[in-house]
């Protein structure tokens, strides 16, 4: 059965933390894992700007999907396109709460954890978030971890942006399997680094 991942992105996401993912799981499916990615914005749109300038075409609105991948970007300069807007906006956070309480898995790079959290979807749960937004998440009911991936299940956060390398191809060892993220990580020549908090230890 097919895993469909959605990548959702928004005005002023970081490149990083949603491309990253995106590559990983792309050469995954290449190596038989059975998944399907796409990149998913809220409103119908053509075109979404990234926070450095990167101008992408997305694959339409999201709707549904098994796994939710939200990246961060532009938290910490409070800017009018970022995951700081869309936190005060409110339809992001809404949406992935939605998703989470229809069964979807949620993951979140760097700064998305703080969408999850403005969602409610990390109260009492262990996470983390890009080390300049750690005061911010630990303003909420969230329980901070040092960590770079924290995994609590159906819920997963990760550090800074490079981590969303870690965690996508920890994802892909989860709905995998181990070699398929070991033949990942060569291709892309990176090697896996930092703590992966996984909830049997963070509880």
């Amino acid at each position: 059965m097919t895993t469909k991942i959605a990548v959702v992105v928004y005005e002023g996401f970081d490149e990083m933390d949603a491309i990253a993912p995106f590559e990983v799981f792309s050469n995954a499916a290449d190596r038989g894992c059975d998944l399907e990615v796409s990149l998913r914005t809220l409103e119908t749109t053509e075109r979404v700007t990234a926070s450095h300038g990167l101008g992408i075409e997305v694959d339409g609105r999201l709707v549904d999907a098994d796994l939710l991948v939200v990246p961060g970007g532009g938290w910490n300069d409070r800017g009018d396109a970022s995951a700081w807007a869309e936190a005060r906006k409110g339809d992001l956070p809404d949406a992935i709460a939605d998703l989470h309480d229809r069964g979807t898995t949620v993951a979140a790079v760097c700064t998305g954890g703080m969408l999850l959290a403005e969602a409610g979807i990390l109260d009492g749960r262990p996470a983390v978030t890009h080390a300049g937004a750690l005061d911010d998440l630990r303003a909420t009911d969230a329980e901070v971890v040092d960590a770079r991936v924290v995994d609590d299940g159906d819920v997963l956060t990760a550090g800074g942006v490079t981590s969303g390398l870690d965690l996508s191809l920890h994802l892909v060892a989860r709905l995998c399997r181990e070699e398929v993220a070991e033949e990942v990580a060569t291709e892309i020549e990176y090697e896996p680094r930092g703590e992966i908090r996984r909830s049997d230890e963070s509880r």
